[in-house]
């Protein structure tokens, strides 16, 4: 509920940024003993935009995720992934394998932000079923977007001001 209303206006705020860059990257998630895979993509200034939970790793999983997030986010500028090939096969069926960038350490951004998630996963002691998980992904990324205000980047003033202004409209949206 409150997690689709943040979502909503950031994306309507960022519809006409089109340059963005995309970093894409899958990882384990351990679901009653099963290793699922949780599809992330994030754009260029750490904010998770699309998660998704799949039980394969193949190319059909990695179209599926690409489709659902080129439909709600647009297309990017470049997509930065690792090496995997179920990326380059997917990208070559959209039609966007030239904006594919591989790189050693490129994709750093998005491997650093599952950090955050790992340790909410670790607190709330695994998950049992993939619709949970699938629920708590995309809501946790919603959520640490808002209340991510990258408090290294500006003064203690101008954080201290956003972050009240996101309390205030967490406080809104959550009564």
């Amino acid at each position: 509920m409150f997690a689709g209303d943040i979502r909503r206006t950031r994306v309507s705020r960022m519809r006409g940024f089109r340059h963005w860059r995309w970093h894409l990257d899958e990882m384990y998630v351990k679901l009653n003993g099963e290793m699922v895979y949780l599809w992330r993509a994030v754009d260029q200034e750490g904010e998770v935009l699309e998660s998704y939970v799949t039980r394969s790793r193949d190319k059909a999983a990695a179209l599926t995720f690409m489709k659902k997030a080129l439909k709600r986010h647009g297309s990017p500028e470049a997509i930065t992934t690792d090496g995997l090939r179920s990326y380059a096969a997917a990208l070559t069926e959209l039609g966007c394998r030239e904006r594919q960038e591989v790189g050693r350490w490129a994709n750093n951004r998005v491997e650093n932000s599952h950090l955050p998630f790992r340790r909410r996963e670790r607190a709330m002691l695994r998950f049992r079923r993939m619709k949970t998980l699938q629920k708590f992904a995309s809501v946790h990324a919603s959520l640490s977007n808002h209340f991510n205000l990258e408090r290294h980047l500006v003064d203690r003033q101008t954080y201290r001001e956003r972050r009240s202004a996101a309390l205030a409209e967490w406080q809104v949206l959550a009564s």
